[in-house]
């Protein structure tokens, strides 16, 4: 639907040169001489980069319509996943490009994710916040070393490396943070 370019806000996705595009920061602009201007800061959807675009507050740009359900993961069959929406039941695959390498590596069966779509189409999926996974190497502990910040590599179940206390040993199950791959805590 088309909307003026003062309406734009953050949050939005819009339809600008052919590409998807996530509003990040808008600005009125009013300059000593001349009309006023919106000044907005967008990441296209589907490649990640970021640019920024001027329209007259007179202008109309086109605003997409976004969709989040809850959906279910499934499984992966060669580059795609395939979800389940919670309410429907349908089921629907992702690629593996599309998801990215970390999120491909922290899904786990049955896990309860947020798909987003835009005209139908899924183009981002929201994972939990933590998930609990098993340490299956860790280096040893220096002996004497006692600082508060001292962490070690630690691997992953699913191949990533993070970093860890030294009292986490090989096959101790601990919560990993999926935005940063970060150590939160032993698992309970």
């Amino acid at each position: 639907m088309k909307i003026s370019a003062n309406s734009i806000r953050g949050g939005m996705v819009i339809e600008h040169e052919g590409k998807q595009w996530l509003v990040l920061k808008n600005q009125v602009v009013q300059p000593g001489k001349g009309g006023a201007f919106m000044q907005v800061e967008m990441r296209d959807v589907a490649g990640g980069n970021k640019s920024q675009a001027r329209w007259r507050t007179a202008d109309t740009v086109e605003r997409l319509e976004v969709r989040e359900l809850d959906c279910t993961y499934l499984f992966k069959d060669g580059d795609m996943y395939t979800f389940m929406d919670a309410t429907t039941f349908d089921q629907f695959s992702i690629s593996a490009e599309l998801l990215g390498e970390q999120s491909c590596a922290f899904l786990q069966d049955n896990m309860e994710v947020s798909v987003n779509f835009i005209e139908g189409k899924p183009v981002a999926v929201t994972l939990p916040q933590t998930v609990i996974l098993t340490v299956v190497e860790a280096d040893p502990v220096v002996k004497g070393q006692t600082a508060a910040s001292s962490y070690k590599p630690g691997l992953l179940e699913n191949g990533l490396k993070v970093l860890i206390p030294p009292f986490v040993e090989a096959g101790t199950k601990i919560v990993v943070n999926t935005e940063d791959v970060s150590y939160v805590e032993r698992a309970k």
